[in-house]
């Protein structure tokens, strides 16, 4: 009973958070503008986005049995497809308890320990972690012109002027920080075992450690090419799944490939806010990136960001559906065993 109540208090406040955040995207807008640019759109684009999609769901399905296989289990691709996505379906309702969705569905349906494809999750969500820094670092370096605007005028400038008006002086602010980070550094190393005990630090640990583990994972994977393989071709179809959605629009049409990048790496930003499938912060990051990097008025961002990720979400909830229906479906063998 407390645990239902807990459950319905997260997902009351995860879906506030979201409706605040699409609030302040939606806010000042003209709606009759988006509605003519939604109305105009192409949609046989989102087709196409959404094959993309679904290459990259195959494909992450595929590589998440190469993690479990050094277990001593072989799960079907097929079944870790569905798993995967009754995870993501889950999402729809409270953030990341997908991850553990889709280790109890096929935990049960391969006869596979949950913890164990927990321990398989962290690893995959550390790659990506990993995966998205590099494709950052990357475009920080080929095209600092877009990025460096963007984080100048969404972040920097408003932080510096809210320094400026508590402190008069941003070097003062540098000062502090500095010997803050260097006094926490101190007590971290000192009090290691200690803070273990608070839970908070205790995570954190055990998500570095995580990190490390991971890493030597996929170094002792037997097929590490085929891991690696799928690893670049998930982020590709990412990437052209941004992409081709920028054609539905005339006014985002002149978008290259490598603004499709930029928009993938903020977009994935969004999408770790702790909402409902990034409810409400996609659409507020992809507005405000399109209009500052590229001067795309408010309302062609917004309805570039209404289609890229609602065609996913629609996508999501139907797949998603019939996999949870599929994988939790009784066989006569399972029912004698």
């Amino acid at each position: 009973m407390r645990k239902g109540i807990i459950q319905t208090l997260k997902f009351v406040a995860f879906l506030a958070v979201g409706i605040l955040l699409l609030w302040f995207a939606f806010r000042n807008v003209d709606f009759q503008r988006l509605k003519a640019d939604l109305k105009e759109a192409d949609y046989s684009w989102l087709m196409l986005s959404v094959l993309f999609g679904f290459f990259a769901y195959v494909s992450r399905a595929r590589r998440w049995v190469l993690l479990i296989n050094p277990l001593g289990f072989h799960p079907s691709t097929r079944n870790s497809f569905y798993a995967l996505m009754t995870g993501y379906l889950a999402n729809l309702a409270l953030p990341r308890i997908g991850e553990i969705t889709r280790c109890v569905a096929l935990g049960k349906k391969e006869k596979i320990p949950v913890d164990q494809l927990i321990g398989t999750v962290v690893i995959e969500r550390t790659i990506d972690f990993l995966s998205l820094l590099t494709i950052m670092i990357a475009l920080i370096i080929t095209s600092s012109d877009q990025i460096g605007l963007f984080l100048k005028e969404s972040i920097l400038v408003p932080i510096q002027q809210q320094v400026l008006s508590i402190f008069g002086n941003t070097w003062i602010l540098w000062v502090i920080l500095f010997f803050m980070g260097v006094t926490m550094l101190f007590l971290i190393i000192r009090y290691k075992k200690d803070l273990r005990k608070i839970r908070f630090f205790s995570k954190m640990f055990d998500i570095a450690r995580g990190i490390i583990n991971g890493l030597k994972t996929i170094t002792n994977l037997k097929r590490k090419w085929e891991f690696i393989f799928h690893t670049i071709f998930i982020w590709v179809n990412y990437t052209l799944m941004t992409w081709v959605v920028v054609f539905s629009l005339e006014s985002t049409s002149h978008l290259t490939l490598g603004d499709s990048i930029f928009l993938l790496v903020i977009g994935g930003l969004a999408m770790s806010a702790p909402v409902q499938s990034g409810l409400g912060a996609f659409h507020y990051i992809i507005r405000q990136g399109l209009l500052i990097v590229k001067g795309i008025p408010v309302e062609d961002g917004l309805a570039y960001a209404l289609l890229t990720h609602e065609s996913q979400l629609i996508f999501v909830a139907i797949v998603g559906t019939i996999s949870f229906f599929l994988i939790f479906k009784r066989h006569p063998k399972d029912e004698i065993t």
